[in-house]
């Protein structure tokens, strides 16, 4: 028996259809059946690797380590190793943990809302978008520990009964940040996990050895009945129903840690609206970054492709523009206050030490994005790998200058006189979150498939033409 996606619109197995390896291996592939062409493509994906990628996994690894050795060091000798002092409480890891949350709405905007208008160009992505939401969200609880200084305390402001009648205080906002980032978390595991669970079967029915059990758990003994399949697409449908609402309302959250402070340029009300436009930006443009990347590292040319990546750039270019849009919208409430403070901030970004930083998130942020307007440009894989670099470069920088302009130049004078700028061991564990999030990708795409197989299969023999047309048009 073959695998339990046999037959491209149900899934139910096909008797007596061959196995893989009982093929001919003939140059000429694309006289397979779809899907044939589509369990090898991914099945080589995860059992074949390469020497490029144990290159990368060894730098990530080192980058990772690094970043937990500055931690360590930063553990045993206090917060002052980060260049921390008093008016500075905040710098780059809160402003890194904005960005981590933000990525995490990659696999939300394309899994949840596109799976709900039935945009159907959402099939091939979602899976690595998913799993980016997963190790975003991972990568941020992190910062949460590495920003709070007393990581061993950290238990009380948990809600559990003790014997103290000891409660979390409900009025902070890590409280909040700890709440939303777990159910956000948990959530998106699930949802992750429930759209994987047709294709661990098919990797249980065509593995050997230590994978074959491993998929065999994860199958739940999916075997593709029409009551598997009805439990499944109401289920999937279900949760990402409940995650959009809840994703929405977690970088909302992370916003209102600002915007409840009286801090000059963070007590602005358009901030939830601003983070979760920001949010859905960076995790776009992250897409567009990881698309290309598999498409070249995988060879899924025939599913990641141009017209697809043409789509996910226009969407990329609309939220951008609203993005930009609530950022005019923020500049002119804060020159037209009658506040001087906020305004003195925005000055300051402007003209002052964050200046180069400034404008450079400006650039990024909002000029490069009209790169994405260009037709020719939109399918052309050098210039959209550049633009989506820095696209979310430019995204980080906006989180960062959110958080250290305002402390630099606060309402107090004897401020503005202080060293603002992070210390070596800040930017090591900055450079080591990225590193961990890598890492978790790499492990990732050799024990889960990164192409959701049940998904591509119904949308490559009808599609396969036209794409091959596109691309030889572009």
């Amino acid at each position: 028996m073959s695998c339990n996606a046999g037959k491209p619109d149900s899934g139910i197995a096909l008797e007596g259809s061959p196995d893989v390896d009982e093929l001919p291996q003939e140059e000429d592939t694309a006289q397979r059946p779809a899907w044939v062409r589509v369990r090898l493509a991914v099945l080589k994906s995860l059992q074949q690797t390469g020497a490029a990628y144990w290159a990368m996994f060894a730098l990530m690894f080192g980058i990772m380590l690094f970043g937990f050795g500055c931690e360590a060091y930063q553990y045993n000798e206090g917060l002052g190793v980060g260049n921390f002092n008093n008016p500075n409480m905040w710098q780059l890891y809160v402003a890194t943990f904005i960005f981590w949350i933000g990525m995490s709405h990659s696999g939300t905007l394309l899994s949840a809302i596109l799976h709900i208008i039935h945009a159907e160009w959402r099939r091939p992505l979602y899976r690595f978008a998913e799993a980016m939401t997963v190790f975003s969200l991972l990568t941020a609880f992190i910062f949460i520990f590495v920003h709070v200084g007393r990581p061993w305390e950290l238990y009380y402001g948990i809600p559990y009964p003790n014997e103290r009648m000891l409660w979390p205080s409900w009025q902070s906002p890590l409280i909040w940040d700890a709440m939303a980032i777990l159910t956000y978390f948990l959530s998106s595991i699930l949802f992750l996990y429930i759209g994987c669970i047709p294709d661990f079967a098919i990797c249980r029915d065509n593995t050997t050895g230590w994978r074959a059990r491993f998929y065999a758990g994860l199958a739940l003994d999916w075997t593709g009945t029409d009551r598997q399949w009805r439990n499944f697409r109401m289920t999937y449908l279900t949760v990402a129903c409940f995650l959009i609402p809840l994703a929405v309302s977690v970088h909302s959250i992370v916003a209102t840690d600002f915007a409840v402070s009286q801090q000059p340029g963070w007590h602005i009300t358009s901030f939830p609206p601003y983070f979760v436009a920001g949010a859905l930006y960076s995790g776009c443009a992250a897409i567009i970054t990881l698309f290309i990347i598999l498409r070249h590292v995988f060879n899924f040319q025939e599913y990641l492709t141009l017209p697809i990546l043409r789509k996910t750039v226009r969407l990329t270019f609309a939220i951008a523009m609203v993005w930009t849009y609530l950022n005019c919208v923020e500049f002119a409430s804060v020159w037209y206050s009658p506040d001087q403070a906020p305004k003195a901030v925005l000055i300051q970004k402007a003209t002052g030490q964050y200046a180069a930083f400034w404008w450079a998130m400006i650039f990024c942020g909002s000029v490069v994005p009209f790169a994405l307007t260009v037709r020719r440009w939109q399918v052309s894989i050098p210039v959209m790998f550049t633009v989506s670099l820095l696209l979310n470069f430019g995204m980080w920088l906006e989180r960062w200058m959110i958080v250290s302009p305002t402390l630099a130049h606060d309402y107090y004078p004897w401020t503005w006189s202080q060293d603002q700028w992070p210390g070596m061991y800040q930017w090591g564990i900055v450079a080591g979150s990225f590193g961990f999030f890598c890492l978790m990708l790499l492990i990732f795409f050799k024990l889960v498939p990164s192409v959701s197989m049940h998904e591509v299969i119904p949308m490559v023999l009808p599609e396969r033409n036209a794409a091959a047309r596109d691309e030889q048009q572009a």
